[in-house]
């Protein structure tokens, strides 16, 4: 029997995939599909929070929906689309905006440190795009959605306007909980190991999705270490050491106590070396099926209208139940 659980989750394409994309939340999402419903988005609205060239935007959304089929999603299984597909996403969000505070974006992260840095082109959309990413939520009745521990912020602010909307109209909408990966959630920037992975970022200390495995063999040789020289989790002394092996956890399957202890007496060069071979052998499967993908564009692209339409009809309804709360006339239907 399948679970009252309905899991949401989108990718902003904007950047490249990269390897912590991969082994932070892409490569977990086929798991969920045997947990409850599942709906997954390519969140175009929120990539124009800052300027993108349209040629580009409609090629890296196709390329986020074409990894996460490439990852193992069955669309049969879980609704893939693209959140313009679904007028419903911002529609619902400005009856959000008006069950949300000033105050409460303001102390948003992302918003808080460009305004601490002084930038003065900081667009309305990046101020208010959290109240966006709760209606993307809410519209599914999640109840629960994938994040790091650095987006819980996101997922609580959603929960409060919930609250908020439900404390003055009745139960309507569903509270979501945060899900948080125990293990390989942060992948750490390969020469600023103390730093997140980010697409936003390139060069040497981001590994792409689709390097070749002489570039990826490349970027870990030059990989960031220590003087320490002993491979240990130490992730206040040796961040560089800890996140390969984290990585090479993540992509054998191990626990990171155990793979601590396979390199114990290693070198960091050949920690370096397996850690790339590891990678290499994980992402090359993934990679070929990524290109069949794109090289059927007509295939991806009646998979994401299929899944717009099954998006669309569970939206529409929530959409219409928050309408009714607040004393929206409905549409009459005239022949």
């Amino acid at each position: 029997m399948m679970s009252d659980k309905v899991i949401f989750s989108g990718i902003k394409p904007s950047g490249e995939m990269t390897l912590g994309n991969y082994l932070g939340a892409l490569r977990r999402f086929p798991d969920y599909q045997n947990q409850g419903q599942v709906f997954l988005c390519v969140v175009d609205l929120h990539a124009i929070t800052v300027r993108q060239d349209p040629t580009e935007l409609r090629a890296r959304s196709r390329k986020i929906a074409a990894w996460y089929l490439a990852c193992g999603i069955d669309p049969s299984k879980t609704t893939l689309f693209v959140q313009s597909h679904v007028p419903a996403h911002t529609q619902l969000a400005w009856v959000l905006n008006c069950y949300t505070q000033m105050g409460e974006l303001s102390r948003q992260t992302q918003f808080k440190d460009k305004a601490q840095k002084g930038e003065t082109a900081v667009s309305v959309g990046l101020f208010d795009y959290p109240v966006l990413m709760a209606a993307d939520i809410v519209l599914y009745g999640s109840t629960h959605v994938p994040v790091g521990d650095d987006q819980k912020q996101h997922v609580e602010l959603a929960r409060d306007v919930v609250q908020r909307f439900n404390g003055l109209y009745g139960p309507t909408l569903v509270s979501p909980e945060p899900m948080i990966p125990l293990e390989g959630a942060r992948i750490m920037d390969l020469q600023e190991p103390t730093k997140k992975m980010s697409k936003s970022e390139s060069g040497l200390g981001c590994v792409d999705l689709l390097d070749s495995a002489a570039e990826i063999e490349k970027k870990f040789k030059r990989a960031v270490t220590d003087t320490v020289n002993k491979v240990a989790l130490d992730k206040a002394n040796q961040p560089g050491i800890t996140n390969l092996l984290n990585i090479y956890a993540a992509c054998t399957g191990r626990s990171l106590t155990a793979v601590a202890a396979e390199f114990a007496d290693s070198s960091y060069g050949a920690l370096k070396e397996a850690v790339a071979a590891a990678v290499v052998a994980e992402l090359t499967p993934v990679q070929e099926r990524f290109n069949a993908l794109l090289a059927a564009p007509e295939k991806l692209d009646a998979i994401l209208a299929a899944g717009a339409d099954r998006a669309n009809a569970v939206a529409n309804a929530c959409l219409a139940k928050v309408y009714d709360r607040v004393g929206f006339i409905p549409r009459g239907d005239h022949a």
